[in-house]
């Protein structure tokens, strides 16, 4: 075997430079200077471990530096002990082996401890079968040195025990007995985790043992041999359960250990082996101090990994340490705030939402002075938090929808978006609160100077402002807000009518509507809202901003409608008329352009009706606007509640039964030799007992193993192969089966294969022999670093018996696989999330692939359906959203990938007057290869099912 074939046990950086020749090395080890010998060393073992056998530098190496004594040499003498090739053509250990043997009973005996134990530890590295030749001579010495009066050479001298008793146990069968007498007088805690570790994985009657007579001191061991006598426990009470009682109390008394590590392992056996609930308490316990006491941000995320998962089964234990948990907010990782409340919200019961709320109050009070990306984003992640609360326990709403409001002008406007998101539906889910809720929209409302939040916001107020004092206070608010008419000043007309030397054009960016599609919000002046910024609203509206406007008129409508409830007819009238006269203000203010933008159709008209609905109001006007609008918003909470709750359950769903109370449960221990043919079925289960209690292994039934075989050479090719392609989460398995088909065995058969794109070949596959028609299966594992679409390629050679090549000896033979593709699908799965949260992302990801649409399907909502269906993405757009006959539609799909990358897709398509759908896709990512694998899927797919 080859030094390239042969596993590697060490890394060495090697110089870019050109090495020296072989006289070169052989002049340098042969000089009296001890630096240049080592230069020379390390030269040899770089080219040795680069595949350029030098079989004449080994005696020169034997010669002249073997008798030194330098300590660096010798290091490096045992590495190149270990790299080159101990074994000839023949494949029997070289002559000159016998030299080295007797170099390293010397070094065994040597007065110096660090060469002793350097040559004990190179000693474990040899479990080549021929290597038994060099060892069977050291054995004597070697346990010579288990008795050594220094740690180290005794602590080396045991994993060499180990590591022979492993590999050639006949070569030491006492290894056990001289370990354990070791063990019994060891006082150096590494040593005695070293002997402890070998009798646990190879005598473990006699680690039990031991483990037993001293179980009372185990809290006074070292913690490197607690590790491993929590490993030996839990090894016994899974194979004896009726030990538990006895181990368990030592597991509790290892809780009280200063490390970390202990503590930890604790929890993790003492989950594994008990579910009772004091033992469940104590490992939370455990996790929740290394959650406050660790500084490292990787193990506060494995420990809040360890509580999610014992939430799912001991929610009721986890919810009495719902205070201890939620201090790891204090941490300033995103990660693991994240993580934490995402915890927190699946605890939350009505004996501890107070304390709860009152944590995320002070907590999002602590954010509202501090500014930066991370503070702003922590921030909407509490608000997110308390509104989803909240929601669930509305009692505790009333505490912190005030605090709440006062982030309505915050600068970050996804937090303000969340709070008036969440104020709307408060408003609307409890009405009891809609007074004060109210009271408090209206104070802050001059504050907000985000066009979205204004929108929610005036919509709030021509929706809830019902009480004549609410419509007079609602007017009051929005007049003081919009200042007097008219919008378009003098100076601006004059400074029109005097040529170019107007103000400058503001600057617009655009931004993503529900649907997906993109519209133009203009920057608006902050000059232009008044130096005392309480007209904030009329710089957006001067600022260009006429999607607000049509908002602020369907407010003010709202309100004249309402006013007549109240007020007598005379004065209704006269309200109307101010808000006609806003709204023509709005008008002219469109037409004039005078800020840099005109005012489109769709605003003009909607402005437009608005005055003729103000004109002439009738029933079915005031009906439509003040009774019809917030009928279909309440549809819409509840179709929202009622596709949260359906989701719900699939969390923790009860697994599929796939056995019956009266079907067969076959246990092989108590099979007799011969068995009944309808018995053998069940032979294939791992465990019959999960499998009878209803456990799916999720193994795939075999037509859709069929689907994921990949045909690699021809029917005529002397070598058939066929490839089962297997994704587990970042591997992927390939089981290749080849076939001898010519009359000729095949020798030394070995797939070779690459990989393009982020996949990389774990092993390289060994060789086989194949008989005339026999076949094999040969598996190879891929890891896998990103989701894009990969490719294997590669080929099979072999040895073929029945033609002579020309220059004698067998003829190697080359043939070529076709390429297999990884499907991008196995790595993405549907996922969800909210319209906020998409908007943002779409804006932040920068990577956008845009597939015009090409199809033979002719109806939108089908082909909506065939692209979900092919990309494996889950649509966010609302089923009512997509009801009824459209020859439009709009929908955004969502998916993630098992490396945590988000997959965003717009599809608008539009059904022509032919019959033929046209349209785009769009899909945003944050990295290039999701992007452009998912539109290559789309392209491919698009067409139809039959594609």
């Amino acid at each position: 075997m080859s030094a390239m074939e042969r596993n590697c046990t060490l890394l060495l950086h090697g110089k870019e430079a050109t090495p020296p020749n072989e006289e070169e090395i052989r002049e340098l080890l042969e000089d009296k200077d001890v630096e240049k010998k080592q230069e020379a060393m390390k030269t040899l073992i770089t080219l040795q471990l680069n595949g350029e056998p030098m079989p004449k530098m080994l005696m020169v190496v034997i010669r002249f530096i073997v008798p030194s004594d330098d300590h660096k040499l010798k290091k490096l003498l045992l590495i190149y002990w270990e790299v080159i090739d101990k074994t000839g053509p023949d494949g029997k250990l070289l002559p000159e082996m016998i030299l080295v043997c007797n170099n390293l009973r010397n070094d065994l005996s040597h007065p110096n401890e660090y060469i002793r134990g350097c040559t004990l530890r190179f000693l474990c590295k040899l479990k080549a079968p021929t290597e038994v030749e060099i060892l069977e001579p050291l054995i004597p010495t070697i346990k010579n040195n288990l008795e050594h009066r220094h740690a180290f050479v005794r602590r080396n001298a045991v994993l060499a025990v180990y590591s022979i008793f492993k590999s050639f146990e006949p070569l030491i069968a006492d290894g056990p007995e001289l370990v354990e007498a070791v063990l019994q007088q060891e006082q150096d805690a590494s040593c005695k985790r070293n002997a402890f570790l070998m009798l646990f994985h190879c005598c473990s009657e006699r680690a039990v043992a031991y483990l037993s007579e001293n179980l009372e001191q185990v809290a006074g061991w070292g913690d490197i041999l607690q590790l491993v006598v929590l490993e030996l426990i839990r090894k016994i009470v899974r194979a004896n359960p009726y030990e538990k009682s006895r181990y368990i109390r030592c597991i509790l008394t290892l809780f009280a250990s200063e490390s970390a590590a202990v503590a930890y392992e604790c929890a993790s056996v003492l989950v594994a082996l008990s579910s009772s609930a004091t033992a469940i308490r104590a490992a939370a316990q455990s996790y929740t101090q290394l959650l406050s006491s660790q500084s490292d941000n990787n193990i506060k995320l494995i420990v809040l990994e360890r509580l999610q998962d014992l939430k799912r089964h001991h929610s009721k234990v986890l919810q009495e340490m719902i205070m201890d948990i939620i201090r790891a907010l204090g941490s300033a990782n995103l990660d693991i705030r994240k993580k934490t409340l995402e915890i927190m919200l699946d605890l939350i019961v009505p004996k501890n939402i107070g304390e709860v709320m009152q944590v995320l109050k002070k907590e999002v009070q602590k954010t509202q002075g501090e500014e930066g990306e991370k503070s702003s984003e922590y921030r909407a992640m509490l608000i997110n938090a308390i509104h989803r609360s909240a929601i669930r326990f509305p009692e505790s709403a009333s505490m912190v929808v005030p605090v709440l409001m006062d982030f309505l002008g915050d600068a970050n406007q996804s937090s303000a978006v969340e709070v008036i998101l969440f104020v709307r539906e408060i408003l609307e889910t409890f009405p009891h609160l809609r007074e004060s809720v109210m009271k408090k929209l209206l104070e802050t409302f001059p504050t907000i100077h985000s066009s979205r939040v204004a929108r929610v916001a005036l919509w709030l107020i021509g929706e809830f402002c019902v009480a004549g004092e609410d419509v007079a206070a609602g007017f009051t608010t929005l007049k003081a807000s919009l200042g007097e008419p008219p919008f378009v000043p003098p100076a601006e007309d004059e400074a029109a009518s005097n040529g170019p030397a107007a103000a400058p054009r503001p600057e617009g960016r655009p931004v993503v509507l529900a649907d997906g599609t993109y519209a133009s919000v203009v920057a608006a002046d902050e000059a232009a809202g008044g130096d005392d910024g309480t007209q904030r609203l009329r710089g957006l509206l001067l600022g260009g901003d006429f999607f607000l406007a049509t908002v602020v008129a369907t407010t003010l409508t709202k309100l004249a409608l309402r006013s007549r409830e109240h007020l007598p007819t005379r004065a209704a009238n006269m309200v109307a008329a101010d808000v006609m006269l806003i709204l023509t203000g709005l008008l002219q203010l469109g037409k004039a352009g005078g800020a840099g933008a005109t005012i489109d159709a769709d605003s003009q008209e909607r402005l437009q009706t608005y005055l003729h609905l103000l004109s002439s109001p009738g029933e079915e006007v005031q009906a439509l606007c003040l009774v019809h609008c917030r009928e279909v918003f309440s549809a819409m909470l509840r179709e929202r509640a009622g596709q949260e709750e359906a989701e719900k359950p699939a969390k923790d769903v009860a697994p599929e039964v796939h056995r019956q109370a009266d079907d067969l449960i076959s246990v092989r221990q108590l099979k007799g030799g011969k068995s009944d043919t309808a018995a053998l079925e069940l032979d294939d289960d791992d465990d019959p007992v999960s499998s009878a209690a209803g456990a799916f292994t999720g193994e795939l039934d075999f037509a859709a193993r069929l689907k994921r075989v990949t045909q690699l050479t021809g029917l005529s090719d002397p070598v058939y192969a066929e490839a089962y392609v297997l994704v587990h989460s970042y591997d992927i398995m390939l089981d290749v089966l080849v076939i001898n088909q010519t009359q000729e065995p095949m020798t030394n058969l070995c797939l070779e294969l690459a990989t393009v794109g982020d996949l990389k070949l774990c092993e390289r596959p060994t060789a086989y022999t194949l008989a005339p028609g026999e076949s094999k299966h040969i598996k190879a594992n891929i890891k896998v670093s990103s989701t894009e679409t990969g490719i294997v390629f590669g080929s099979i050679v072999y040895d073929a018996h029945g033609s002579t090549p020309p220059g004698g000896g067998e003829n190697r033979n080359c043939v070529v696989l076709n390429d297999l593709h990884i499907d991008i699908m196995d790595y993405i799965a549907p996922a969800s999330c909210s319209d906020l949260a998409f908007r943002a992302m779409w804006a932040e990801f920068e990577w956008e692939n845009k597939v015009a649409v090409n199809t033979d399907i002719t109806e939108v909502k089908e082909f909506l359906e065939h692209v979900m269906k092919s990309t494996n993405m889950r649509c966010l757009t609302p089923p009512a959203a997509l009801e009824g006959e459209s020859g439009f539609l709009a929908a955004n799909l969502y998916a993630k990938s098992i490396f945590g990358e988000d997959a965003l897709v717009n599809c608008s398509v539009e059904k022509r007057l032919d019959g033929k759908i046209c349209g785009y896709i769009r899909i945003r990512s944050k990295t290039q290869g999701i992007a452009l694998s998912l539109g290559d899927k789309i392209t491919l797919k698009q067409k139809g099912p039959a594609c």
